[in-house]
């Protein structure tokens, strides 16, 4: 495990990005799996405008990790952020973008998605492997949508499925946790004061951290990767 702290949410932003680009370069094609939240916009902001012509868009696949089951012009839609944000800023072959449905019945495209992958990516250890998981971390300990109450599906033996968040019911498809921990690298985005506690539980192994799917992150390959903000990172010791 690498644990990177940066100053502010820009300045971690940045590291990533730099992080991204040396990881893009190094591979004749990228599978990567994308988040959703308020950091990855601030990396997809720094992306287009320090490295829309740094990077070789062509050779990079995206996906994501999940998505709500919404329009793909809806708010709330993980898609349309990287879109406005990254997409339409950069010279990007629209086959290249691969993503969830949201607009489509919830557990047929958790299929669709699933044989999406399986034909779209790498057999390695006889499943599907990316190149890079890009992952949240929710205040509540969830990443991608697979939250507390429902961590029996990190275990699915489904790449993807459907999810509900606890509060709204909101419906959602994602990625499970045989999947992203087969990818050979998986980075958590994480900034903000409010993610302090779960970071420090989760990274150190202290409290409640077992019935947090975060915890559950442990790619085979060894390579883990924490981009952090001061905020985010205060309680490490």
């Amino acid at each position: 495990m690498e644990v990177k702290i940066a100053d502010s949410k820009k300045e971690t932003a940045r590291l990533f990005s730099e992080y991204l680009g040396n990881l893009i370069a190094k591979n004749t094609i990228s599978h990567i799996a994308l988040s959703g939240g308020s950091t990855p916009k601030e990396v997809f902001k720094q992306l287009a405008e320090h490295f829309k012509n740094e990077i070789d868009w062509s050779k990079v696949q995206f996906y994501w990790g999940d998505e709500r089951c919404v329009l793909p012009d809806d708010e709330e839609s993980n898609y349309k952020m990287a879109n406005e944000y990254l997409f339409s800023k950069i010279e990007l072959p629209l086959g290249n973008i691969h993503r969830i449905k949201g607009e489509n019945e919830p557990i047929e495209e958790a299929k669709s998605y699933a044989d999406l992958l399986e034909k779209s990516l790498p057999n390695v250890g006889k499943q599907p492997q990316f190149d890079l998981v890009i992952l949240g971390l929710g205040d509540d300990g969830h990443t991608t949508s697979i939250f507390p109450n429902q961590i029996h599906l990190w275990n699915s033996e489904a790449y993807c499925e459907v999810a509900e968040h606890p509060l709204t019911g909101q419906k959602r498809v994602t990625l499970t946790g045989g999947i992203i921990n087969n990818a050979k690298e998986v980075a958590f985005l994480v900034t903000g004061a409010n993610k302090a506690e779960k970071v420090l539980e989760i990274i150190e192994k202290k409290g409640n951290y077992n019935t947090y799917p975060a915890s559950l992150v442990k790619p085979n390959s060894g390579r883990l990767n924490w981009f952090l903000d001061a905020d985010a990172a205060k309680f490490i010791e």
